[in-house]
């Protein structure tokens, strides 16, 4: 027992305890904050690649990204009128990129973009060491995801983190995408250089006024430069900075091997000399009328064509070429003849306000000025802008009251001057405004397209946006209805008396007068007498065959043209008489292909026979005798136009000559001008000057005189009207033609009272004020009719 207690002891002593170093722990601590970097990091990569971060680039833009390249506008005489575009640019190809600019690139902002995959651990490491002498953190990858998605960066560090990280998941992205060569292409087209040279091509010819592919390696390292920074070191602003951050790209190509000692000295020693050719941007005073309008056509094709062939197209990425009926040189010369009677027609109006406390307005209160005024003013960009910032209601009229230096619009170039806003607007609302179109009758073809006087201070287009009062020029609808209906003639014979019809009154001197001595000399007693014969319904239907969509009042003011129609609708109706009664739409586009040349959409004429070409041809017959003997025979003549020629035309004047209207038609050319205000209640204070054939006639005749002197285009004043096949002349040749019309629906639907003549003052007894309200953003309609020609 003893022996076995003693063989359980130990013989010898436990050998002492290891001191615990606490290596192991500290490796795994450094394992799992290893792990932990890892796992963050991928699971950061993952949330902003799943857009949890903010909104990320969709994989359809990533494979098409916004290199844009213009959509030009071509004319029917093979001219450029202009373009579609977001940036001025120049595309080019990576052959076309000289091997020292591509050196340079590399060298300069990512040595290593050959082997790297959008990400360079070891550039961004050498930036922290180096700086951006050596190159900066990003690389060329990066620095096209941000130019493609990021644009501006933001001030925020903390938003610019998040910048940066989706900067590099997309540069992940292009890599996979593109190959290098691509990359660097992309890069060099979309770099801002500043001074409308977007891209690296518009970049050459602007600073050195050559192509890319000839620029020489000072050149070269010039514009890598500007990549740093296109402000500072632009060699245009500040040519010395730009000598020596070029010399520092050289210096990089040397460290890097692409270039030796001898090229590096060479083309250190060559001094940074531009030749800058600033680049002239499309003239928007009077092209972006039409463009406005184009550009809504051109979308809808292009909507339809995607609904068609599932493939979408960019008007300002896709450089599509439009083809347009315009003509260059007749939209030159509509343009020229707007302004040169304008001008003259301003200087007048200028004349009769000179002194007046209510200029321009007349027969309005000063509460009417001011509520007019103040329409305009919540209109503005200031107006707006101001209100959205919470900036209170008097603080923002107290701006507006306020003196500062901006231009206005003169017809002898901007003027710099220092008004207040509140003024600015009210002088903008002196300014005549006026639109032209002209289009060939037969084809429905728009020749040329003049919306306005200038696009930046007035952005509205008086063609196909603007609605006006149309005044007499609506009398042939009139009369065209009752040929058709009432089996009428030019020669029938019509009573001039007073017009009575309840409390409505409408004089006009008496007598009698054929349908076409009526027309010529626009007498308002005949036409609402042969309204009311024909029905107000029937010369609506009328009018809407002949494409006019507004609304027609079914009453008898009507005929004395209170409708109020654009440009466009009254010249694509009254071409219908000079086509043979057959309505074609007007037209503007021809064909549109993309940039390889591939048809994307050719525009057919949209077609419809209205009426007999016998009763068209009356129509032509009756309006001839406005410009023979009519309302427009004297001022053509002042302008020196034969009576003898053929054209067939009509005048229009609204109540206080507020619209002044000139449709005339040519046998192989149509052409309509309204001219008139912003505002109904600015006008001439007289008949004499603001009537249609003073305000809008002299450009018609001024356009056609230079249209006829250019004989290329094949319109001669010597054109004739084609007469139907069996034409007997005479006054009986219409007896006898089926009508073909639509019935007697005559009758009067409402009466309009008589408005008696306003004068200057609104206040003076027996006189009514002029009502005013808004119609289309900036322009007003009056409530009254027209007893004018």
């Amino acid at each position: 027992m003893e022996n076995k207690q003693s063989n359980n002891k130990r013989s010898f002593p436990l050998p002492p305890k290891k001191k615990n170093t606490g290596w192991k722990k500290w490796v795994k601590m450094v394992w799992v904050s290893l792990l932990a970097v890892v796992a963050g990091i991928t699971i950061l990569f993952f949330a902003v690649a799943q857009g949890f971060l903010g909104e990320m680039p969709e994989v359809k833009q990533l494979e098409n990204p916004d290199i844009y390249v213009a959509s030009d506008i071509i004319s029917a005489d093979g001219v450029k009128l202009g373009s579609f575009e977001k940036e001025k640019t120049l595309p080019i190809t990576y052959k076309d990129l000289p091997p020292y600019l591509i050196y340079a690139l590399q060298a300069k902002e990512d040595e290593r973009f050959k082997e790297h995959s959008g990400i360079d651990l070891q550039s961004v490491a050498r930036a922290v060491v180096y700086g951006g002498g050596r190159g900066g953190g990003s690389t060329i990858t990066q620095q096209l995801a941000k130019l493609l998605f990021t644009k501006r960066a933001s001030q925020n560090k903390i938003q610019r983190a998040f910048q940066k990280l989706k900067e590099w998941v997309v540069a992940v992205s292009l890599e996979k995408r593109y190959t290098k060569d691509e990359i660097i292409t992309m890069y060099f087209n979309k770099f801002d250089f500043l001074n409308n040279a977007n891209g690296v091509e518009m970049a050459s010819r602007i600073y050195f006024n050559k192509t890319t592919k000839t620029l020489t390696l000072p050149e070269a390292a010039t514009f890598v430069a500007m990549l740093e920074n296109p402000v500072k070191n632009n060699p245009k602003r500040f040519p010395e900075k730009a000598r020596i951050r070029r010399d520092v790209v050289l210096d990089q190509m040397l460290k890097t091997g692409y270039i030796d000692q001898a090229t590096c000295d060479q083309a250190k020693a060559t001094p940074v000399k531009i030749d800058y050719q600033p680049v002239k941007t499309v003239d928007e005073g009077y092209s972006a009328y039409y463009k406005f309008y184009l550009r809504k056509e051109i979308n809808e094709y292009l909507k339809q064509y995607e609904k068609e062939k599932g493939k979408s197209l960019n008007l300002y990425r896709d450089g599509l070429k439009i083809y347009v009926t315009l003509d260059s040189k007749m939209q030159k010369y509509a343009e020229e003849a707007m302004k040169e009677h304008l001008s003259q027609l301003q200087a007048s109006f200028d004349r009769e306000q000179r002194g007046r406390k209510s200029a321009p307005f007349y027969y309005i209160n000063d509460q009417q000025v001011n509520n007019i005024m103040m329409a305009a003013v919540k209109r503005t960009g200031r107006y707006k802008l101001q209100k959205a910032n919470g900036v209170p209601e008097d603080s923002i009229m107290m701006d507006f009251h306020t003196p500062t230096k901006m231009t206005k619009f003169s017809w002898n170039g901007e003027e710099e001057v220092e008004m207040t806003p509140w003024d600015s607007i009210r002088y903008h609302k002196q300014i005549a405004q006026a639109g032209l179109m002209s289009m060939v009758p037969a084809t429905g073809e728009i020749k040329s397209w003049v919306g306005g006087i200038n696009w930046e201070y007035f952005q509205y287009d008086h063609i196909k946006q603007g609605k006006r009062q149309v005044g007499s020029t609506f009398k042939p609808f009139v009369y065209a209805a009752a040929i058709m209906n009432l089996g009428k003639t030019p020669c029938s014979v019509i009573s001039n008396a007073d017009f009575v019809k309840g409390s409505w009154r409408v004089s006009e001197g008496g007598g009698s007068y054929t349908m076409k001595d009526a027309l010529a000399k626009s007498l308002n007693p005949v036409a609402v007498r042969v309204m009311d014969e024909v029905g107000p319904k029937n010369v609506a239907r009328l009018a809407r065959d002949l494409g006019v969509t507004e609304d027609i009042p079914d009453n008898l003011s009507t005929a004395l043209g209170s409708s109020e129609i654009t440009i466009y609708e009254m010249l694509g109706a009254y071409s219908t008489f000079a086509n043979f009664g057959n309505y074609i739409k007007p037209e503007m586009i021809w064909r549109i292909e993309d940039a390889n040349g591939r048809l994307i959409t050719e525009v057919k004429p949209v077609e419809k026979e209205v009426m007999d070409e016998k009763y068209a041809y009356a129509m032509v017959e009756m309006m001839r005798g406005v410009a023979e003997y009519g309302t427009a025979a004297g001022e053509l003549s002042r302008r020196g136009i034969s009576k003898g020629l053929e054209i067939a035309c009509k005048t229009g004047t609204t109540q206080e000559n507020s619209d002044g209207w000139f449709v005339g038609i040519t046998p192989n050319l149509a052409t309509g001008v309204w001219v008139g205000w912003e505002d109904r209640a600015t006008h001439f204070r007289s008949t004499g000057e603001g009537q249609g054939a003073k305000m809008a006639l002299p450009i018609w005749a001024i356009y056609m005189k230079k249209v006829w002197a250019d004989k290329k285009l094949g319109i001669s004043p010597e054109d004739k009207f084609i007469k139907p096949s069996d034409w007997q002349g005479g006054c009986g040749e219409l007896q006898g033609i089926n009508t073909g019309g639509y019935g007697d629906e005559g009758g009067l639907k409402t009466i309009d009272e008589l408005k008696n003549p306003k004068s200057e003052d609104p206040n003076q007894s027996g006189k009514k004020t002029e009502k005013t309200d808004n119609v289309n953003e900036n322009l007003h309609k009056n409530d009254d009719i027209d007893f004018n020609q």
